[in-house]
């Protein structure tokens, strides 16, 4: 039986952090994100010493848009590990919890001048430029610099076709991110970056997607960006320094998922670089890595409360709970799939099939069909696994639905880290004249 980073405990209750996972919901309610804060600093200790063990010019940077609160600023920070955002908010976070900015890599297919104005107003360490529109908005904001550089690096497409979901795929020719190798737009983004004053071109950058299982993609990820950093030097002269490789390594989802050891992917990713800086005489440059979702995905579990029950005889038996797709959009969006427990009956044997249902008003509000579980009765509590990774980050208010809190758990102690949204928090941007026969809600 997977239990995600829990196990039973003497009651034959889930345990997560040693805590009991049926006493979380009753101090802070369902939906409830609970995180192992022990997990999460460990995947980052693996990462970062897996890679500095190989080479110690290097960085691990941690993926902000994949879980991101103040809280896990600071974790990251204690850790040694810098920070990817991508967008004006995500650095606004980060800055606010006292994250150095020089550790700050700034993301994103769109950034908008007040978002650049931002990053350069607190010196982020670099900003990955992604289109030649972003590189005229830098070329601006870099003469309002008193001889002072922005630091930047160019995303690339390397054209690498990774084996995973169409929408979490990145690394192609045909995509929203990055500079083309296939189409030339790569050494022209090179040779505008390195004549624009005011600007330091550190490296390149390239993600080729997300859940990746396989070895192959990374070493022939390797290989490409070397050989275009081969080319720049014999055209341009330039000396690349950094090149970033992204994430996407894999996790564990369900049971039968695989992934690679961090050790596998970290070693493979370098004897791929090792190996071809010495086929086009480079110097090993610094190498940085972006894991978000390998940090923090299985970290994650979500305690959902079972309420109504309907069975249809000889097709299915559906259990209702209170969230869904406002807490979990990736099976609606990407048909992604989830193991579970029911955490009151955790060590219970399994006697029946049933299929989870959100409580939004959608039929494809699903996040679980035809899953193997103990009997179940409303009330029950139901745990769904590794769901740290694009959950908080991507909870929404549908059907007007308030998002769930979030906690940290470790060493049998567990501690708030995002309060429960209210009804009044929904409102609480509307602007409204109430009507003179408006009925008070003060006791809801």
């Amino acid at each position: 039986m997977f239990y995600g980073t829990g196990e039973l405990n003497e009651l034959n209750h889930l345990e997560i952090g040693g805590c009991d996972t049926i006493e979380l919901v009753k101090e802070y309610g369902t939906p409830l994100y609970v995180i192992d804060e022990d997990h999460v600093r460990e995947s980052c200790r693996s990462y970062r010493n897996s890679l500095s063990n190989l080479h110690e010019n290097s960085e691990v940077i941690y993926a902000g848009k994949a879980f991101l609160t103040m809280e896990m600023c600071k974790l990251i920070e204690e850790e040694g590990l810098g920070l990817d955002v991508v967008s004006g908010g995500e650095l606004y976070t980060a800055i606010k919890s006292g994250f150095p900015a020089k550790r700050i890599y700034f993301h994103g297919n769109n950034k908008s001048y007040n978002e650049l104005e931002m990053a350069v107003k607190y010196g982020v360490g670099r900003i990955i430029v992604d289109n030649f529109y972003e590189l005229e908005l830098l070329k601006d904001l870099a003469k309002k610099q008193q001889n002072k550089k922005i630091k930047i690096m160019l995303r690339l497409t390397p054209g690498i076709e990774a084996h995973t979901h169409d929408y979490i795929k990145t690394g192609q020719f045909d995509s929203k991110f990055g500079f083309g190798m296939e189409n030339g737009h790569a050494l022209m983004a090179l040779e505008s970056a390195l004549s624009i004053k005011g600007l330091k071109l550190m490296g390149f950058h390239c993600h080729i997607g997300s859940q990746i299982f396989e070895e192959e993609p990374f070493k022939d990820t390797a290989d490409t960006m070397l050989r275009f950093a081969k080319g720049a030097r014999d055209k341009y002269g330039f000396e690349t320094k950094e090149i970033d490789f992204g994430g996407g390594f894999g996790i564990k989802y369900i049971e039968k998922d695989k992934p690679l050891t961090i050790h596998n992917y970290i070693s493979v990713l370098f004897k791929s670089v090792k190996e071809s800086c010495q086929r086009y005489n480079l110097t090993i440059p610094k190498i940085l890595i972006e894991p978000g979702r390998a940090i923090i995905g299985e970290a994650g579990t979500t305690l959902y409360t079972i309420g109504a029950i309907k069975n249809i005889p000889g097709i299915r038996k559906y259990v209702s709970v209170d969230g869904g797709m406002s807490d979990n959009i990736r099976p609606a969006l990407y048909g992604a799939k989830y193991s579970a427990v029911i955490a009151n009956k955790a060590g219970n044997p399994l006697e029946e099939s049933v299929s989870i249902a959100g409580k939004c008003c959608e039929s494809g509000d699903m996040l679980i069909w035809d899953i193997d579980l103990p009997k179940i009765a409303p009330g029950d509590i139901l745990a769904v696994f590794s769901t740290g990774a694009y959950h908080y980050s991507m909870a929404s208010n549908y059907n007007m639905l308030p998002k769930p809190a979030v906690v940290f758990v470790n060493n049998k102690m567990a501690r708030l880290v995002v309060r429960r949204q209210t009804y009044e928090d929904l409102l609480r941007n509307e602007v409204f004249v109430p009507h003179s026969n408006s009925i008070s809600l003060a006791n809801f």
